[in-house]
């Protein structure tokens, strides 16, 4: 009898509620965009350097998202699906 209602329950009932993978999905968003923003800049000619690796946008900007994404996708697994 207990474990019916045990499996009844575990069926029913899901880990995740829909405010915590809206916050997934808007951490992961984030984290696509800092790899994004963090690709290209290479030079096509491997003799010529490109100042393009040191710009502002993949040396502080790109990882930040990325570092804020993750912030958000932890928050997203603490979040308590039941508070209102």
């Amino acid at each position: 009898m207990g474990e019916q209602k045990q499996n009844k329950l575990s069926k029913d009932e899901f880990i995740f509620g829909k405010k915590n993978y809206k916050f997934m999905l808007i951490g992961l968003g984030i984290i696509a965009l800092g790899f994004i923003l963090m690709s290209g800049g290479g030079s096509d000619d491997p003799n010529v350097f490109s100042p393009d690796v040191f710009s502002f946008r993949r040396i502080r900007l790109a990882p930040t998202l990325i570092l804020i994404g993750f912030g958000i996708q932890i928050y997203a697994i603490l979040l308590n699906p039941n508070k209102k």
